[in-house]
């Protein structure tokens, strides 16, 4: 499975939550989601799921139905 983490467009960093890297199977959804200065990027393969969050669970997306339709955003 594919992973995709975000990355910021001025620092390169990978974003995280609790010290863990944001991620996700989905990169549309991701796109989707993080408009503005994140880049949607492949997972580094060094990084082990065990320090990942995928975003699904993040408590900011807690209202987010899973898999994204765009209708929950109008």
């Amino acid at each position: 499975m594919s992973r995709y983490a975000l990355q910021g467009a001025l620092s390169r960093d990978l974003l995280t939550w609790n010290g863990r890297v944001l991620v996700h199977d989905n990169a549309a959804e991701m796109e989707f989601l993080f408009a503005g200065d994140v880049r949607v990027i492949p997972c580094p393969r060094d990084i082990p799921p065990e320090q990942t969050l995928d975003i699904r669970f993040h408590p900011q997306l807690a209202s987010v139905t899973w898999p994204l339709t765009k209708e929950q955003f109008r």
